[in-house]
């Protein structure tokens, strides 16, 4: 088999080798072969820079749904290789593309099956160093390569966490930033923010940053510390693949113990119930009284899995002490049974659906049990990172609804009631689209002054970004919808719950704006399809309530302004940062 048939591997074949992989542990992304420039079937990039190495790399992101044939790869050394190679590629007609660890659902990398002159930038290898400087403020300094898992590592050894992170460890720092990577967490009742930390995202803490731009001066890409006062670094602290960053300093506080309490008890009717009826178990008192909450709902269950985290200074009696983060392990692999009913969903036998769902959740149930991790406790770290790439890989939809903290409960009341509507239908027609949990979190907005720095500006584009038009939205309402794969129907449920959400959650009540990480412009038959959501609706949500000089537009002119050549855009993000 040559590298080209390798390359075209089947869905069908690729889900099966997913599942076969996630049972033994193995991280599927990983790109499972290289060829070397010698050895590649077409020529090298003309005029590469000697000093670098470079070689072809097939690659599948973390779902399986982009795949890109064997492409032309590097793995810069130092922030001065990236200085080298944007020279060499705005001389010689080519295309950057800073790659991470490829846990991601959207095309902001490149669109599946894109070829050209793209030459893919491995920050994985070597731009991996964390500095860690302590005092008042605390901060760390990382090269944007390094892991979550990493970097938490680092800080949690010097005394110093985070309050919102992602749940996944496999993410680097830059994929972190350019996609507004948060957790889950607001402020419990009585609770105050800790100096060093936000309630809002990775991004908001960041108080410098360093990126290879053009220098109009000396008519080159050079390497550009920005400051988080100066105006423009705003369109670099979520800049959705349009940059090159190279390094972050974040402002960081100190550690916090944490425990996570895990229940399968609570009724979704009692948990999503409309406000009116809510009482002690419902999301929004949950939040109130943890202020981190995580609900993940299989459709035709009647519990969910309910996780609530506190901040714990000591450990509790009934509590298991941890020492290291992914937990679960009931949840970092698939079983034969889960599998085989996979394969056969997608074969067509969707009629198992709900059976497949119930068996989801009874091994969550069991697994609480058997590991012994219903209740834990431990250093933030070891209980904010709980997803390994070896979990069921799935395909999600995502969106931050905006609302006041006193909403959330009619936020994810209306949002079940028109889910719960929308797979009745569909039940009763004989279909099955979504075949993976509802999840829902919470967080806080990008608050800048969070970060310690006077006149700090905000991430321009991220999408828990505060609207001055409605001081009382103080919080994001986190959805997400999952399902396997091709499953059938499932990108008609996904258009229909876009246009519901986009309709519904209007005016003073609410907004949503695109999780940019996961899927979106649904058109119905496919993700990041639809033209009206791509070049209006997602435009607009950065647009409306933001002032006109710091609003898309103009980020979009910043980032143009520090790439005029565009060697950081793809076909993509020519369409949506047009």
């Amino acid at each position: 088999m040559d590298q080209h048939d390798r390359a075209r591997l089947s869905r069908r074949a690729f889900l099966g080798a997913t599942a076969a992989g996630a049972a033994l542990g193995v991280a599927q992304w990983t790109p499972a072969f290289r060829v070397s420039a010698a050895e590649a079937a077409t020529s090298a990039p003309p005029n590469f820079p000697s000093t670098i190495s470079v070689y072809q790399q097939a690659f599948t992101n973390w779902s399986g749904e982009i795949k890109l044939n064997p492409t032309w790869t590097c793995a810069p050394s130092s922030p001065n290789d990236v200085v080298t190679l944007a020279n060499w590629a705005y001389a010689n007609g080519w295309k950057l593309r800073p790659k991470g660890m490829g846990h991601g659902w959207s095309p902001f990398l490149e669109p599946s099956g894109a070829s050209g002159n793209i030459l893919l930038v491995d920050t994985t290898v070597n731009l991996t160093a964390v500095t860690v400087n302590s005092g008042s403020p605390a901060s760390v300094t990382a090269q944007t390569g390094v892991t979550m898992l990493n970097l938490l590592t680092s800080l949690e050894n010097a005394g110093y966490g985070l309050t919102n992170t992602p749940a996944p460890g496999d993410l680097t720092l830059g994929g972190v930033l350019a996609i507004d990577g948060h957790g889950t967490s607001v402020p419990a009742g009585g609770e105050s923010l800790v100096a060093g930390h936000t309630y809002g995202s990775v991004s908001n803490l960041v108080t410098s940053l360093t990126a290879v731009v053009w220098d109009s001066g000396s008519s080159a890409y050079v390497l550009k510390t920005f400051q988080r006062s100066d105006p423009d670094i705003g369109a670099f602290l979520v800049n959705l693949g349009r940059a090159f960053v190279t390094e972050a300093t974040l402002r960081v506080g100190a550690n916090q113990r944490l425990r996570c309490q895990s229940t399968y008890t609570t009724q979704v009717t009692d948990l999503f119930a409309p406000p009116a009826s809510a009482g002690s178990s419902s999301f929004a008192s949950l939040v109130n009284k943890y202020g981190r909450v995580e609900s993940i709902w299989f459709p035709f269950t009647t519990v969910p899995w309910l996780k609530v985290w506190s901040v714990t200074p000591s450990k509790p009696w009934l509590s298991k002490e941890v020492d290291s983060p992914f937990n679960y392990s009931f949840s970092d692999s698939i079983t034969t049974q889960e599998s085989g009913y996979v394969a056969d969903i997608l074969s067509g036998d969707v009629g198992i659906t709900p059976t497949f769902e119930n068996l989801e959740m009874s091994i969550v149930g069991s697994g609480l049990i058997t590991t012994g991790t219903w209740d834990i406790w431990g250093w933030a770290k070891n209980l904010l990172l709980y997803v390994r790439p070896t979990t069921l890989q799935v395909t999600a939809n995502g969106y931050a609804i905006l609302c006041a903290r006193s909403d959330i409960q009619q936020v994810v009341s209306d949002f079940y009631t028109y889910l719960q509507g929308q797979l009745t239908t569909y039940q009763n027609a004989g279909q099955y689209p979504m075949n993976g949990p509802w999840e829902v979190r919470v967080t806080g907005l990008d608050n800048p002054a969070d970060c310690g720095v006077p006149g700090a500006v905000q991430p321009l584009l991220s999408a828990v970004r505060p609207r001055p038009d409605q001081p009382q939205w103080d919080t994001a309402v986190w959805m997400d919808l999952l399902t396997v794969p091709g499953t059938q129907q499932s990108e008609q449920l996904y258009r229909q719950t876009e246009q519901w959400a986009l309709s519904h959650y209007t005016g003073s009540y609410a907004a949503v704006r695109a999780e940019w990480s996961k899927g979106w412009a649904y058109s119905g038959t496919a993700a990041w399809a639809d033209p009206t959501v791509l070049g209006t609706t997602i435009p607009n949500s950065f647009r409306t309530g933001q002032p006109t000089d710091a609003n898309w537009d103009t980020a979009l002119a910043t980032l143009d302004k520090y790439d005029p050549g565009r060697i950081y855009s793809t076909a993509f993000t020519d369409t949506l940062l047009p």
